[in-house]
Order: C-alpha cells, then structure tokens, then sequence
C-alpha cells in the first residue's frame, strides 16, 4: 500500500496471484510491463479526476485496470465522468504510439515493440467494455443517466454489466464444453468470475447507491442555484409515494415536484430538497407526497 498525494495505491489479491503465477512461468518481466501500464491507465483518471476537484481515496490496481474509490462520486455531473473514465484508455494510446515510434527507430526491438502496443490495445478495448466497474460501463452510465432516471440508470447498468460479465465466463470454458483441444481460458474465467461477482454484489446494494445519491443532492441543489439552471418538473399524483416520486430524480437536473389533481388542478409545487429531507429525516417512503405539506 502507497499513499501519494493524497491517494492510497493499492495491488488487488488478484493481480498478486497472477505475479506469482508470472514468476513460476517466467513472464515476470511481461508482468512488470503490464503493471506499469495499468499504472499509468489509472494515473490518467487520477490526473483529470482531481483537476475537476474530485478527491480520490484509494486506486486498486487490477491486471485489467484499476477500481478508484471516489468520495462522493454519486454526486459529480455525468459529463465529468466519462471524461475521467475515457481518461484511462487514452493514456494507453498515446504509450501504443510511443511504443510504434521506438520499434520504428530501432531503439526497442520489432517484437517487444509489438508486444507493448498489443498490451496497451488489450488493456484499452476490455476496459471500455459496457460492463462495471470498467472505463466502458461507467460511460454507460453517464450516456443512460442523460437519458433516464438516476434509479434506472443503476438497474440497468447492473443489469447489462451482470449479463455482459455472465457471458465472459461462459466464453472462457467454451472451448471445454465442446471437448476442444484448447479447454478453459484460465485469464478470461478469472476476470469474468471477478466481474460478476462485482457486479452481482453492485446489484444487491442498489438501494444503499441510491441512497448515497440522494444524500449528495444538497451539494448538487447548491451548483445548479449557485450558477442558475432550469428547473424540471417532477409531475405527481396526491397519492404518489416519496419513494416513487425520488425515483423519478435524474442525475443532472434540479427538480421541482408538482402534485397534481388528475383534473389538472396543481395541489402544491416543492423543491426537491425538501422531498429529499422528507425521506431522509424520517425514513418513511410509504408516505404520499401531499403529506409534506401537512
């Protein structure tokens, strides 16, 4: 473990496993090339990360990439974050470049040069795969959450990463199923197990997700009245549920909840901060609307 600027640094076990397996098979020095690859993928989110403000607690290194643990990360617009996501693989073009132009100068052989361009082409193209926590699925998110509520861009983002990281597994031991002469790809069953695994466990905390989205909504109230934004209405009945009307919440807009008669007749219009304090201050999300105002 390192803390840098800021910022612990830390190896995965996973990543650890497969350095042992390198130096029982003699690939340590591939290895140690992959790490500092993988180092700088991550340093490239790190970077623009903290140049928008954020603060980064903890990059765990994985042999694919990293995870970063970003304090309030529920909380940052969307477009930030797929900048700091398509950060990484950027970082991995520029080094597939370097690599090219010392293999053409003669300085790196044409093999190591075509290995290290392959490597960072590897790293790149699975990380912007739509599944999380890779670069791809958080873009994912960012494009579902312009689009859809917060609440939905959680499911199906779960969703597909579940189905995505499902399907990984289920092409690694292919090859034995059908009695190939290959049999099981050890690599690609490893991350396709740790993937689900991640994202059956990101499924099953939804509701904590949520709920951590929402406690960052003051912050977020505070950006869109300090520079003026648009509000959009939020349209409910009287017997609208709290819960049913903040699921409606989408991630970069400031709502306005109107409760509304079905002849049309507006019964009450509230900010969402008090929706949110509402839910937050006595945890009843049965409560219907209306009853905020009684």
């Amino acid at each position: 473990m390192i803390k840098w600027k800021g910022t612990v640094w830390t190896v995965h076990p996973l990543f650890v496993l497969i350095m042992l397996a390198s130096v029982a098979t003699g690939y340590f020095t591939e290895l140690l090339t992959l790490f500092a690859l993988v180092f700088v993928h991550e340093l490239g989110h790190v970077a623009v990360a903290k140049g928008f403000g954020w603060t980064v607690r903890e990059v765990k290194l994985l042999p694919f990439g990293g995870v970063a643990e970003v304090e309030d990360g529920s909380g940052v617009p969307a477009k930030e974050e797929a900048i700091v996501a398509i950060a990484g693989p950027l970082q991995n073009v520029w080094m597939a470049a370097a690599a090219w132009g010392l293999g053409q100068t003669g300085l790196w052989s044409e093999e190591w040069s075509q290995y290290v361009i392959s490597a960072n082409a590897i790293i790149a193209l699975f990380n912007l795969l739509p599944i999380l926590p890779l670069d791809g699925g958080k873009l994912m998110n960012a494009l579902l959450s312009r689009t859809t509520t917060y609440h939905r861009t959680l499911r199906i983002g779960a969703r597909v990463s579940l189905v995505l990281s499902a399907g990984m597994v289920v092409f690694a031991v292919l090859p034995w199923l059908h009695g190939g002469q290959t049999g099981i790809q050890p690599n690609l069953l490893v991350v396709g197990l740790f993937l689900l695994l991640t994202n059956w466990t990101y499924n099953r905390h939804i509701p904590f997700l949520f709920l951590r989205f929402l406690t960052s909504r003051g912050l977020s109230a505070s950006r869109h009245l300090t520079k003026g934004a648009w509000a959009l209405p939020i349209i409910v009945s009287k017997a609208h549920t709290i819960a049913s009307a903040l699921r409606l919440f989408k991630r970069d807009s400031y709502h306005l909840i109107v409760v509304m008669e079905e002849t049309g007749q507006i019964l009450a219009v509230l900010p969402e901060q008090q929706l949110v304090n509402g839910y937050l201050e006595d945890g009843k999300p049965d409560r219907a609307v209306l009853e905020l105002f009684m």
